[in-house]
């Protein structure tokens, strides 16, 4: 079964091999992440570690899920026509933002994302509450997720740019609760409170409404995939209830993003 075409059903820990896998035979110094920051490719030339790649391709997969996210609220959610243009610009640009992480990861790695088809709650682009409580519940994951790097990885660089990702993800789930105040009446806003990942429903006054990031007390990657497996796994999706009559492929695209002095350039930023 092709990689675009995942097993009907898998467990986490073959979800997390399969992450890991991802990064098998890894070479430094080439590839897409040589054309697209160079020293970063010259900075990893003693290669990464089984632990680094099962982190880096756990975020592959996220960040595969977090384009195809972004990329279905500007297509398809009818909301998303009705919002003020600068909310419009924050979902663009947070989905060239996204992209530009996984061909980050992806240039070390030197492997594509193994999980390319995803899937939803019911009503997922077709009602704003729904769209915006995924959303920051994805966020709120990758917030952890890129967290446990910073604990974990291997390496410093490796760790100050998965604080350096994390920060924009952080920028997203901020943002997302931005947004919600600004869906029209006919979308059912305006939306006052959202619900993340810890199930709880937070005002949207203030947007902003942590002091530190939330960890979720996630210390290994693989509670990310637990939480990132209805997403992708078919089977999994069903058990959480998920509409898995419609399938949402991940389409890659060449990122620009919305100021030079935000890219990448080096570990040094």
């Amino acid at each position: 079964m092709s990689a675009s075409q995942p097993d009907p059903g898998i467990d986490r820990r073959q979800f997390l091999g399969r992450a890991a896998t991802t990064g098998a035979g890894v070479v430094v110094g080439g590839g897409a992440l040589g054309a697209l920051v160079p020293s970063f490719a010259a900075a990893k030339q003693g290669g990464v570690k089984k632990r680094d790649l099962e982190i880096l391709g756990a975020a592959q997969i996220a960040e595969a899920l977090a384009v195809t996210t972004y990329t279905n609220i500007i297509n398809t959610a009818a909301f998303f026509t009705r919002l003020a243009s600068d909310d419009q610009g924050y979902l663009k640009a947070a989905r060239q933002e996204e992209m530009s992480h996984y061909l980050l990861e992806e240039g070390v790695t030197h492997k594509p994302s193994p999980f390319t088809t995803f899937y939803y709650p019911p009503k997922m682009f077709a009602d704003a509450q729904t769209t915006l409580n995924v959303l920051v519940t994805l966020e709120d994951a990758f917030i952890a997720a890129y967290l446990v790097g910073v604990r974990d990885f291997s390496t410093a660089d490796l760790r100050v740019t998965a604080a350096r990702i994390m920060g924009i993800e952080s920028d997203h789930r901020t943002l997302a609760r931005v947004v919600a105040p600004g869906v029209a009446a006919q979308d059912g806003g305006p939306i006052e409170a959202i619900t993340g990942i810890q199930k709880k429903a937070e005002s949207v006054d203030p947007p902003n409404n942590n002091g530190y990031e939330r960890t979720l007390r996630w210390t290994t990657i693989s509670k990310a995939v637990a939480a990132l497996t209805p997403f992708a796994d078919k089977m999994a999706a069903g058990k959480a209830g998920f509409d898995t009559s419609k399938a949402y492929k991940f389409q890659p695209f060449t990122p620009v993003l919305p100021e030079p002095l935000g890219e990448f350039h080096s570990f040094l930023g």
